[in-house]
């Protein structure tokens, strides 16, 4: 076990009379078998009798006989047997006159299966292992790293310890780097992306194996998750929450979506909610801060997240305001998971206020007193103190044409001399100019521009009603590094992207930015500490329990990285620059990506909260 031979000789129940102390060959039981059909051993009539079905008291039969297992209508009797050290089995075709007898001095009862598919004219599934060698564990706990070697049997992980190969083995030189868990995003929006790019190349590029989707409030239909499976391997796996703002739409309609709901509305949600919750959703997820559910008001909300609770989900939430209501989005949150009593994550946890800059350690302090009363807040952030959204976040009471409050967002909200228009329709040509640069190109004050922006962007909209792609897009500079680096050093916030496959450099680099930059430039971050930020603490938080750590009996999504060399390269200039020092990707046990490039596997799976 784990590369060293261990005794496998007791068991609980040593000592029970009568279970065994009789060792025979197969060739031997072999004639004992041959025997029974004779008449020497047991009458015809008897043996008929210990291949029948029994009869219950309620006149119902159940396959068993007196000792052995009846299958295929009576044609097929078996029996298996295993103690320590020990797994054997005896079928027999009645029908074809053949016995097979398998006896191993082991655990590994794969010879079983082996030979029922033979009997089953099916070819037979060997395992497939392959071994990695040479390489610094860092299992996803947080402890320190290890030199040892992993292998791999199929699609989890078999053992972990100084391994010898096995005859025709595949074998990996890890060559001395470092191997953790894939990483997994808790909150992406690279999904769109995977029909074009079935290969994931923006998330495996960051060594991201799992990306989990439905957050801001918009999410699938579960059913349509399992389709697009089905139809479309892809190399990540995914899991979803299910949107808040998407029950309302459909409990609403579009026309009413920018009101308060009805009970009945509501209750319509609740059902549709625990529908996606049975179908495997981890849970309730919100976008507050935006307009099809901003007009929500907190009793709509705990109301679906007790719904949630009911299936043991969890709750997650672009919260109401990142800026000037932050404190009062904080209590909200918090008492949602007081009332409904699941864990709440605040995603991307931000400080997108000037004047509260290098407040990080009070609002951490409101979250720890949290916790201390048995709230369990979490919070997930990515390493950047810049944002990617719509023009129209930077007015938090949606009045788009006060000047009052263009020039409050202007002053306080963000950087207009940093912050960039990535996506205009109404003028493609703005695209790439920050918001100052247009302002002086329009020859307006900035303030009047930002409000312009979103008069023309709501114009188009109206004028272009089949339009599909993002009429307006910023990436806005609000944040404050000191903070960003204090929520990042929080025990309790894991790290994700947030990205997709274009636009802000997060969704290419958000995972290497955080092994360069936390923890190799700047030390802020162990690198254990670093890894467990990415994958067993997002594992937990998601409420998955067979992903994130390294360990025996989960899932092979594994990373081989140069903690020397890993680097992020995308930027605003270049979004879409791949990142350097990720060596290999595995997903459930399958090389996707190596040497910057996609292997063409694309083995994927939709994963679902666990019952």
């Amino acid at each position: 076990m784990n590369g060293q031979h261990q005794l496998n000789d007791l068991i609980r129940l040593d000592g029970v009379i009568g279970d065994g102390n009789i060792y025979s060959s197969a060739e031997d039981m072999l004639k004992w078998d041959q025997a029974l059909y004779t008449n020497q051993l047991i009458s015809k009539e008897s043996l008929a009798e210990a291949f029948t079905p029994v009869k219950l008291n309620n006149g119902q039969t159940h396959p068993y006989g007196f000792g052995w297992g009846i299958s295929n209508n009576g044609q097929t009797v078996s029996h298996t047997g295993s103690w320590v050290g020990f797994r054997n089995s005896i079928e027999r075709r009645l029908d074809k006159n053949n016995t097979i007898i398998v006896l191993t001095n082991g655990n590994n009862g794969i010879a079983r299966t082996v030979v029922n598919e033979i009997l089953n004219n099916k070819v037979p599934s060997i395992p497939y292992t392959e071994l990695i060698t040479n390489i610094q564990l860092i299992d996803g706990t947080g402890v320190p790293a290890i030199k040892t070697s992993v292998r791999l049997q199929n699609d989890r992980i078999l053992e972990i310890g100084n391994l010898i190969p096995f005859k025709q083995e595949v074998v990996i030189n890890g060559n001395g780097l470092v191997l953790a868990p894939g990483f997994i995003d808790t909150h992406s929006h690279h999904f769109g992306g995977l029909k074009s790019n079935p290969s994931a190349t923006p998330t495996a590029n960051q060594g991201i194996t799992t990306i989990t989707i439905g957050q801001d409030g918009e999410s699938y239909a579960m059913d349509s998750l399992v389709d697009f499976f089905k139809r479309n391997p892809v190399a990540v796996n995914v899991a979803s929450y299910t949107g808040h703002t998407t029950l309302r739409r459909a409990a609403l309609g579009n026309d009413h979506v920018l009101g308060i709901a009805t009970d009945t509305a509501i209750n319509l949600m609740k059902t549709a909610l625990a529908s996606e919750m049975e179908k495997g959703s981890l849970g309730l997820a919100t976008g507050l801060e935006y307009e099809s559910a901003f007009y929500s008001n907190k009793n709509e909300v705990i109301e679906l997240a007790k719904i949630a609770a009911a299936y043991n989900g969890r709750y997650i939430s672009h919260i109401r305001s990142e800026d000037i209501h932050l404190n009062e989005a904080i209590d909200e949150i918090i008492e949602i998971g007081t009332i409904a009593k699941l864990p709440v994550q605040i995603s991307h946890i931000k400080i997108s206020i000037k004047n509260q800059w290098k407040t990080a350690p009070q609002l951490i302090a409101k979250l720890q007193a949290a916790r201390s009363q048995g709230i369990n807040i979490t919070a997930d952030i990515y390493p950047y103190n810049f944002w990617n959204s719509t023009l129209r976040i930077l007015f938090p009471n949606r009045d788009y044409t006060s000047l009052a409050s263009a020039q409050f967002a202007v002053d306080q909200l963000f950087d207009a001399n940093q912050s960039v228009l990535i996506h205009f329709a109404p003028m493609p040509n703005y695209e790439g100019k920050t918001i100052t640069a247009i302002a002086k190109i329009r020859k307006e004050e900035t303030a009047i521009t930002l409000m312009k922006l979103i008069q023309m962007a709501a114009e188009f909209d109206q004028k272009n009603p089949q339009f599909t792609g993002n009429t307006e897009t910023i990436m806005g500079k609000s944040m404050d590094d000191q903070d960003v680096s204090d929520l990042i050093s929080w025990p309790q916030s894991n790290i994700c992207s947030d990205g997709s496959s274009g636009g802000h450099p997060r969704g290419h680099g958000s995972f290497t930015k955080v092994l360069s930059k936390y923890v190799r430039e700047e030390k802020l971050l162990s690198l254990e500490t670093a890894i467990y930020k990415m994958t067993g603490l997002s594992a937990e938080h998601l409420g998955i329990t067979d992903r994130g750590i390294i360990r025996k009996g989960n899932y092979a999504d594994l990373v081989l990285f140069n903690p020397a060399t890993v680097k992020d390269n995308a930027s605003i200039q270049n979004g879409k620059a791949l990142s350097t020092g990720i060596e290999k990707v595995w997903i459930n046990g399958k090389i996707i990506y190596q040497q910057q490039k996609s292997t063409g596997l694309y083995p994927g799976v939709l994963i679902k909260r666990p019952n």
